[in-house]
């Protein structure tokens, strides 16, 4: 048996979220972290102290500056201690920042409720890991453009109901990927955009207890809440609000999230289902396994990823839906618990994804010679309507044309479907004295590029006008390139 090593085991011997363990960033990780959010709360009872004071309230410099040196050094032991004790998260982060700071005690969180540092703290990190996420969706939608302009040329059978269809390009399609990430793109830019402060509203959102502080002077609580919005990064706070803002705010920031899995949802079955035909295949390592059983299987194992992450995207949006729903009158305590779960996971999920996919646009590999295998197969069918109209032009009857190659289409697709054999029209078209006058024109007839119509040209004109300009306010941060830890 191996040797028992107990040492450093213990983290081993609890759950831990595989989204953080496992596959999350250290940016956006740290982003939902408990140090984040703590310091967080008490940069935010730093500002509300200097906004206090520059209102004329008796707060002094030196109780601020207690505040701003202790703003990073939480016992987090003592605040564990004191949230069992008291039964109150809040409470017990002002009890242990007055413990290091004996004489700003009395004068922090004066006036606030708790959730100007809880709700605050959350539109904080949703703005945060926004902008963590922007720049990584930029980058899957530069990666993806540079391969769609790459192969806009290359015919590909398209695909409807999954049965081959008529040819477009493999650019073309990448388009159509490329077109849903710039919707999220917009989607999340606006999430982003549209996030505003809790700021300072008291404890059922009234701003009593500030009115009270400033013995009746609304235009001093209105300055309030505008300097601490503005010094905590904000260009508005809401102006009405319960004890918390509005959960709707949720919604809105996860729906976009969501709606970011399904399309990376699409994209990845899309890749799997390329990759079974050989036609399209993710970044494969010099050693990686695809199968314990099976050697020569290279599994899509990213895509795979993916998917199975973005399902998990998806369904995080029924948290904030149902929350928003079912929250009495000015707020009730049943938001906290799911939101703990539902904000950080999205955010999280919605990281990995973004990263995973990015590793996958910058390594995908093409199989032309096997694309074009597949369009041999199944063009001699396509271009049965392009043979009838150059027999015609060489003065044959439509519906007697029509019906030869009725007849000749019949016959190969049994020996395709029912011999496995290859699509042999071509060769029986050939053989048929009917077809002598434009048996010359049947090579330019089955061109693959004169089936993709405009192609292309849809591909140039996209990337000019719709992709390259959203992708502008992220040029600094394109460099960065993803090696996964599989």
């Amino acid at each position: 048996p191996c040797p028992a090593n107990m040492e450093g085991d213990e983290e081993f011997m609890k759950y831990r979220s595989p989204l953080v363990s496992r596959y999350a960033s250290k940016e956006m990780a740290f982003n939902f972290s408990d140090k984040k959010k703590f310091t967080t709360w008490r940069k935010l009872w730093i500002l509300l102290a200097k906004a206090e004071k520059e209102l004329g309230l008796p707060i002094t410099d030196a109780q601020i500056q207690e505040m701003e040196t202790h703003a990073e050094d939480i016992d987090f032991t003592m605040a564990a201690e004191q949230e069992r004790k008291l039964r109150h998260d809040v409470m017990a982060h002002v009890h242990t920042f007055a413990h290091c700071c004996p004489s700003a005690a009395p004068i922090i969180h004066l006036g606030a409720t708790s959730c100007y540092v809880g709700d605050n703290t959350d539109l904080i990190m949703l703005r945060d890991g926004f902008d963590i996420l922007l720049p990584k969706l930029a980058r899957v939608i530069d990666r993806l453009a540079e391969f769609a302009d790459k192969y806009k040329d290359l015919p590909t059978l398209g695909f409807t109901h999954y049965q081959p269809a008529q040819l477009t390009t493999v650019g073309k399609r990448a388009c159509l990927w490329l077109q849903d990430l710039a919707m999220d793109m917009r989607n999340l830019q606006r999430a982003r955009d549209d996030l505003r402060f809790r700021g300072v509203k008291g404890t059922t959102g009234t701003q009593a207890s500030f009115l009270q502080l400033f013995q009746g002077d609304h235009d001093k609580v209105e300055e309030l809440d505008r300097k601490v919005t503005e010094m905590a990064g904000f260009r508005k706070a809401y102006l009405v609000t319960g004890q918390t803002y509005s959960r709707k705010v949720d919604v809105d920031c996860l729906s976009s999230l969501a709606s970011l899995g399904s399309t990376v949802h699409k994209i990845c079955t899309d890749i799997r289902l390329l990759a079974n035909l050989k036609e399209i295949e993710e970044p494969f390592e010099k050693e990686q396994i695809g199968s314990s059983a099976m050697p020569y299987k290279r599994n899509p194992m990213r895509a795979e990823r993916c998917c199975s992450l973005a399902r998990h995207l998806v369904a995080l949006m029924a948290d904030p839906l149902q929350t928003a729903s079912v929250q009495w009158l000015e707020r009730t305590l049943d938001d906290s618990a799911n939101r703990r779960i539902s904000l950080p996971e999205s955010f999280l999920t919605a990281d990995i994804v973004l990263s995973t996919l990015q590793n996958i646009t910058e390594g995908l590999v093409v199989y032309p010679k096997v694309i074009e295998r597949h369009i041999r197969h199944e063009l001699p069918f396509m271009a049965t309507e392009n043979i009838i109209m150059a027999m015609v032009q060489a003065g044959g009857n439509r519906q007697d044309c029509h019906e030869k190659i009725r007849v000749l289409s019949q016959e190969a697709a049994a020996v395709v479907k029912q011999e496995g054999g290859d699509n042999d029209l071509l060769a029986r078209v050939q053989r048929d004295p009917y077809f002598t006058p434009i048996l010359g024109q049947l090579d330019a007839l089955l061109d693959p590029s004169t089936f993709i119509g405009r192609a292309p040209q849809q591909v140039t004109r996209f990337l000019s006008e719709e992709i390259r300009p959203l992708l502008e306010p992220f040029k600094s941060k394109m460099d960065v390139r993803i090696e996964l830890e599989l």
